[in-house]
């Protein structure tokens, strides 16, 4: 029985210390690996936030519906629309402190993250009678006011204007069908956007860790709305695809500065829906979106404090359309 006994605390013990090691290493993202420890938790840290973050970039600067109030066709050369737009989202963002000493990151600061936007919409054919196959060129040019939130910092080699990050896009509308009678107006579009790399974090000034994001964006709409005399409504269906590269950096705690930085590929695709209610008097027209991007599960290792990174994500906008 003596044998038995200590045969048994024996076996148990080399199977916790097997697996330990095991445990530990499937809490550090694989771009981690040459890390260690605290600092493998840190870069874990950077690397997951990054990920996280980026769908929500992606629905900050695309939006819902990319001709704000509206689904119908323009009807043609010579027509055109003009909206100044604000989309926003609620971000909570990891604290840049975490060393690497817990399971979980804290929670930093939580912020309802503003992207004004500028689109525009020109008529190139009035396709069928029905409104079928009526085609609208689509641009836009999102601004991202980094100077506005601490701890953000734009390439500085980006397209900028002034203080803000500046982002393109262009794109298509087909139209399917023309408002007319009961029938509303509904049309289907693409849109292609890009965003210069942004910086969250700064190692070199005393922060733990910092990850920097690009964004790659492909947008594709189904949208159908209804003009019913000043009143304008619209909802919508969508699917993102969002691309781009990334940069983790951690603070060496050995030589001054940051060790050499992890690159990711970034790459993700989400559902979306919408809703547009607006009012106006022609030619403007003032309108609201509430939307939601919906959750994806992307296998990250790192827990965040008050961040469910699997859950979808509400998003809002309010604007202008000028349309002539």
């Amino acid at each position: 029985m003596r044998l038995r006994v200590r045969v048994i605390p024996l076996s148990l013990g080399l199977a916790v210390v097997a697996l330990v090691p095991t445990t530990v290493r499937a809490q550090l993202a694989p771009e981690c690996a040459a890390y260690g420890g605290a600092p493998g938790r840190v870069c874990a840290a950077g690397v997951d936030a990054a990920r996280a973050i980026h769908p929500f970039l992606g629905i900050l600067v695309s939006g819902g519906n990319p001709v704000l109030g509206t689904g119908s066709p323009l009807g043609g050369l010579g027509r055109f629309s003009v909206t100044a737009r604000v989309n926003a989202v609620e971000v909570v963002l990891p604290r840049l402190s975490y060393d690497g000493g817990s399971s979980s990151v804290p929670r930093g600061r939580k912020v309802f993250a503003p992207a004004p936007v500028v689109e525009a919409a020109a008529g190139l054919y009035g396709g069928l009678p029905a409104g079928a196959l009526a085609v609208d060129a689509l641009a836009s040019a999102e601004l991202l006011p980094t100077g506005e939130f601490e701890d953000f910092r734009v390439d500085p080699d980006a397209r900028r204007l002034g203080r803000v990050a500046l982002g393109l896009g262009l794109g298509a509308r087909v139209g399917i069908l023309r408002e007319a009678g009961p029938l509303p107006g509904v049309s289907a579009s693409v849109m292609w956007r890009d965003v210069p790399t942004i910086t969250y974090g700064d190692v070199t000034g005393g922060d733990e860790f910092q990850y920097s994001v690009d964004l790659r964006a492909l947008n594709l709409r189904l949208v159908a709305s209804k003009r019913l005399g000043f009143l304008d409504a619209a909802a919508g269906l969508g699917w993102d695809r969002y691309t781009g590269d990334a940069s983790v950096r951690v603070r060496d705690g050995v030589l001054p500065g940051a060790a050499p930085g992890v690159p990711i590929e970034l790459s993700n695709s989400r559902l979306v829906a919408f809703v547009n209610a607006g009012v106006g008097l022609a030619p403007f027209t003032l309108v609201a979106e509430l939307g939601y991007q919906g959750g994806r599960d992307q296998d990250l290792a790192t827990r965040f404090e008050d961040f469910d990174t699997t859950s979808g994500k509400l998003f809002a906008g309010l604007g202008v359309r000028l349309g002539l």
